[in-house]
């Protein structure tokens, strides 16, 4: 299940994508328009300008503002930052990988596969979609 923290992100991330011109995006007016709790948001938009997505600006006129264009950013690497490993179970994450304690032999194992082909498929979906998509789809 998705958490508030990705949903969220989501869609803070598709409100200032959808800004007109460069101008940074007040905290104040993405959790007005997206429904957020600031407190809740502010953290969020921390995490993502930490890990290169957005970049903040302080003062009067500062706020968010996307690091790259829409249609750099794919849905995976924000899925990452925000949710953690893609994968539903640590034996066939790519990035987090950890052997199943209680799994004898991965290559005999049903579980295994059938994970493997759910995240697979989870990730075709991720890193086919980019911000643009999500933002400016009719």
């Amino acid at each position: 299940m998705l958490s508030k923290k990705t949903k969220y992100g989501l869609k803070a991330l598709t409100f200032i994508a959808r800004q007109e011109g460069d101008v940074p995006v007040q905290v104040g007016e993405i959790a007005k328009g997206e429904q957020i709790p600031q407190k809740f948001l502010e953290s969020i938009l921390l995490t993502l300008r930490k890990a290169g997505v957005l970049g903040s600006k302080k003062g009067k006129h500062g706020g968010y503002y996307l690091r790259h264009t829409p249609s750099e950013i794919n849905m995976a690497d924000v899925m990452r930052v925000l949710e953690g490993p893609i994968a539903m179970v640590p034996c066939v994450s790519l990035n987090f990988y950890e052997k199943c304690d209680d799994c004898v032999d991965e290559a005999q194992c049903s579980v295994h596969k059938l994970m493997i082909q759910v995240r697979d498929s989870n990730l075709n979906v991720f890193k086919n979609t980019t911000l643009e998509d999500l933002s400016f789809s009719k």
